[in-house]
């Protein structure tokens, strides 16, 4: 489907003013404000980054402000414009913030937002930026860090000849005809280096800074705080990941199939054509394939990556590892499961965590041998989903408990 840019533009705007009217954002408000600030910046603008909806929405300026509050933000305004079309039931155009995308989108009829047109893709970074580069030697322990994960990584795909059947969930992988493709949930780390002590140099995780481009941008608009900052070609994995990778990647690599792995940065929604998929990570590490796992899901992300809705009860399901995990109380995380087929033929499975204990709590049970009967029940059918609770204690997995399985939407 192929749309010019002038009446691709008509649409924008005409949806813009639909929305606008609807009173679906309040009558003024930040989220109203985020709203227009983005569709003011046209169809077709380069994403914005946080920094600049922070300055421009919210009117702040200093190196101190709350990183997670432009990212609440854009997530409740995802969630309402879902919410709009969802309740309009007009099978029109739509607007969407993509996921890992700070731009207003429109996805023309009969589209997914993840086969966005070329001419209404986001626009390619800007290059201009000088970065210097950081001697490697300076960085071998993070690179030997890495370099042991994937070690890790071969070491249990060598293992798979080894590795019992497969249960019920991974059987379709096996017999698809198609590649399998592990994406990792990943975080963009940079470096900042002293020029007078840099043997000082650090590593920093900013959540306003996800790629070598918003290191870039950060550094011609704020060039006090980000003037040492220097990409050095790093990302990192929670942990959890290598405990998934560790239950599942055996099982998939079984009779040398072909099976590849990547982290969720350098994943690309073309890779649907060919793959079937699987996902091993946190919910705040799924970038693209955020959208595609909940959009036909019962369950939505709430107003961070700690809380789960599900829309079905309306209850809402928060971690409490992050205020719990270095006191000796007992807290809850929850992980999530689930596989479904995609419109282009892909087949996708999800094992995924709101933190580390709930990632690290759901593989071994969706990598065993045999699954829970109420599991196995909704395995047998096409697509369906799952949410566990994992109680935890000091980093400790103690329990599981099953508080949903029930089959998924059809794609669409």
């Amino acid at each position: 489907m192929t749309i010019q840019p002038p009446q691709h533009e008509n649409a924008f705007l005409a949806e813009v003013s639909r929305v606008r009217v609807s009173g679906v954002l309040g009558e003024g408000g930040r989220l109203s404000d985020l709203f227009e600030y983005m569709a003011a910046r046209g169809y077709a603008a380069e994403a914005a980054t946080q920094a600049d909806i922070a300055e421009a929405v919210f009117g702040q300026t200093e190196t101190t402000i709350d990183d997670a509050t432009v990212r609440v933000y854009i997530h409740r305004l995802r969630k309402r414009l879902e919410e709009f079309y969802r309740s309009s039931g007009e099978a029109t155009a739509r607007l969407t913030v993509p996921a890992g995308t700070y731009a207003l989108r429109l996805v023309p009829e009969g589209l997914s937002e993840l086969a966005l047109p070329p001419e209404i893709a986001p626009a390619p970074p800007s290059e201009s930026a000088h970065m210097h580069r950081v001697s490697k030697r300076r960085w071998l322990p993070a690179i030997a860090a890495l370099g042991v994960l994937l070690l890790v990584a071969a070491f249990f795909l060598g293992r798979a000849a080894s590795s019992g059947r497969a249960n019920e969930f991974w059987e379709p992988f096996l017999a698809s005809d198609r590649p399998t493709l592990i994406v990792l949930g990943d975080y963009y780390i940079y470096g900042e280096i002293d020029p007078v002590r840099p043997e000082e140099g650090r590593l920093i995780r900013d959540f306003r800074v996800d790629s070598p481009a918003d290191l870039m941008r950060m550094q011609e608009l704020m060039p006090d705080r980000f003037g040492n900052a220097e990409d050095v070609g790093l990302n990192y994995l929670p942990f959890s990941a290598a405990y998934g990778m560790q239950k599942i990647a055996p099982i998939l690599a079984q009779s040398g199939r072909d099976l590849r792995v990547i982290p969720a940065s350098q994943f690309e929604p073309n890779m649907l054509n060919e793959f079937d998929v699987v996902y091993v990570g946190l919910f705040s590490g799924m970038r693209l394939l955020e959208n595609l796992s909940f959009m036909n899901s019962s369950f939505e992300l709430g107003e961070s990556y700690d809380e789960l809705i599900d829309r079905a009860s309306g209850r809402t399901f928060t971690s409490e590892e992050a205020r719990s995990l270095t006191s000796p109380v007992y807290y809850r995380d929850y992980g999530y499961v689930a596989r479904f087929r995609t419109v282009s033929g892909a087949l996708v499975a999800i094992v995924a965590g709101a933190r580390d204990t709930g990632l690290r709590g759901v593989a071994p049970i969706i990598g065993g041998a045999d699954l829970p009967e109420d599991l196995a029940e909704q395995a047998d059918g096409d697509a369906f989903e799952a949410l566990y609770q994992i109680t935890g204690q000091q980093g400790a997995d103690l329990s599981e408990r099953l508080l949903v399985a029930r089959a998924r939407n059809a794609a669409r």
